[in-house]
């Protein structure tokens, strides 16, 4: 079983909250989203793992399972060109879980007029593999976020 720890501090508030429909109707995989405290902070890594997929608003680590966790910092923030985020490794880096990954003021994303929510997503993960799925109060970083089977 892999724990998926929470990348960032703030709120846990479930995907159904998402203002993206592909998020909120689970199409990207089951898992919940963040919305995350605003001032600037380090995006950490969920898991252990290799950093398959890289961007400065969006990344995937895959653990030694074969589980893939994206973390999508914001939404609608590829719009930014990765204006106000800060790559702090390099794809292909394997990474402990709560390594800082990127570096990003979700602050600004508001200010620039796209909603800082986080999605964290279990990669082509079964909905009822998920468990313990935190979707509501306070959460700091490396904090459980959920369990994946």
């Amino acid at each position: 079983m892999t724990t998926v720890t929470s990348p960032l501090a703030g709120r846990a508030i479930g995907l159904a909250a998402v203002p993206d429909p592909v998020f909120a109707g689970a199409m990207v995989g089951p898992g919940t989203a963040i919305d995350p405290v605003r001032e600037p902070a380090e995006a950490v890594a969920p898991v252990d793992g290799v950093v398959v997929s890289l961007h400065p608003h969006a990344f995937v680590v895959v653990n030694a399972s074969g589980h893939g966790v994206l973390t999508h910092l914001g939404i609608d923030t590829v719009q930014l060109n990765g204006e106000g985020f800060e790559l702090l490794v390099n794809k292909g880096d394997t990474v402990q879980r709560g390594q800082a990954v990127v570096r990003w003021d979700p602050a600004q994303v508001e200010k620039a007029g796209k909603s800082p929510i986080c999605p964290v997503v279990a990669l082509e993960a079964a909905a009822d593999s998920l468990g313990e799925v935190r979707e509501d109060g306070d959460i700091a970083a490396g904090e459980a976020l959920f369990s994946w089977q």
